[in-house]
């Protein structure tokens, strides 16, 4: 494993952190943190997406850079470190596009690869729902055959860009004890949303999903029939590194955050970064990060070369995500009175950073699974 960036790679970063401080940035402080239109965040996406946010790892003959995705992990964290709320519809969206690209008919792929891919649409997944979390088995969401059609009733819920979708990969049950994935477009087939206000990163949109009698071709069925379960665990692997890298740049914003402020701060007639509990904190955090993004990068590569990553999936996106929690929390206390007060950045960043640990497996979850790949025994049933 080499993970030394490579000329391209320092290429993108460089561009995109030029253009994040540049247009990015102000504009997301001017917006605020309030609810991002839908025509708004699809902006941002498409201009983000020449810059690799959703293109980078797909290959040209859909619009993509024909990249790796360790190379999009990087733009995720400088995305990330920017905003969180303009990072997630696109990395939605990547990670979307790659389960249509390994599961859909080419008349799906080429119906909707194109658009995903720019950005001009949106796409969501839907797997939890108000009574099933991580018990992807147990949902109650089911599609019932009907002819050519599928006729889906059910709820989903935290399903993110739901408000901004064009189309939204259900999981559903589709016999006794039979998980699939069903395509459904919304202009063509139709399914209700409703947003959900949370403490941070309302920016972006998190709904509820509701289906009712909604008819959808057999033929927008997502690889073999009964195989949801299989696939859901293999696009977690995705989700999972992305989730630690959204902890990744939360933290090294924070960091970066502290730095600039003890350097400026002073008290005892020195800047504060001179005082050792001080330093100890910012020598944690970074260290805690380099960390974090060697973990996740190993996760990755072992994702692209093929080989089981689950557990390293696992402890990447425990780790990552959890020291996002505790750099924030430190930039707070390093900034003092001024860390709760909405002009420096390192309120918001402790608000996102709590969240982080529970999106895609909690903390807890991701500790049973990586027991179980080391024990052999399922904690769970």
């Amino acid at each position: 494993m080499n993970f030394t960036q490579s000329e391209e790679q320092k290429m993108v970063l460089e561009s995109l952190r030029k253009f994040l401080d540049a247009e990015i940035e102000p504009a997301f402080r001017a917006h605020g943190e309030g609810f991002i239109p839908r025509e708004k965040m699809q902006c941002w996406t498409q201009q983000l997406s020449e810059y690799g946010l959703i293109k980078a790892p797909h290959a040209e003959e859909w619009g993509g850079f024909g990249m790796d995705w360790l190379t999009h992990l990087m733009v995720f964290e400088e995305v990330a470190y920017t905003s969180l709320d303009i990072a997630i519809p696109g990395f939605i969206n990547c990670v979307g596009a790659e389960l249509l690209r390994q599961l859909g008919s080419e008349e799906l792929k080429r119906k909707y690869l194109p658009d995903l891919i720019s950005g001009d649409k949106f796409i969501s997944m839907g797997i939890s729902e108000p009574d099933v979390g991580s018990d992807v088995a147990a949902v109650k969401t089911r599609a019932v055959r009907d002819g050519d059609h599928w006729v889906i009733n059910g709820e989903k819920t935290w399903i993110t860009n739901g408000e901004y979708s064009d189309v939204f990969v259900c999981t559903c049950k589709t016999g006794e004890g039979e998980v699939s994935h069903i395509l459904i477009d919304r202009e063509e087939h139709g399914y209700d949303v409703m947003g959900i206000k949370k403490l941070a990163l309302n920016g972006q949109s998190t709904a509820q999903v509701f289906l009712s009698d909604v008819r959808v071709p057999v033929s927008n069925t997502l690889g073999e029939l009964g195989a949801g379960l299989k696939n859901t665990l293999k696009l977690f692997e995705y989700a999972r590194c992305h989730m630690a890298m959204w902890g990744v740049g939360v933290a090294r914003r924070a960091m970066d955050e502290s730095i600039k402020y003890s350097q400026e701060r002073k008290q005892h007639g020195k800047p504060i970064a001179g005082h050792q509990l001080i330093a100890d904190k910012i020598a944690t955090m970074a260290t805690h990060i380099d960390a974090a993004r060697l973990l996740t990068y190993r996760a990755m590569d072992m994702v692209e070369s093929g080989a089981r990553a689950d557990k390293e999936c696992s402890m990447a996106k425990w780790y990552g995500t959890e020291i996002a929690v505790t750099a924030a929390r430190d930039a707070v206390e390093i900034h003092g009175g001024n860390g709760v007060t909405k002009e420096f950045v390192v309120e918001r960043l402790a608000r996102e950073s709590i969240i982080s640990p529970i999106p895609d497996g909690t903390t807890e979850i991701q500790k049973l699974l990586i027991a179980r790949c080391l024990t052999g025994i399922q904690a769970f049933r």
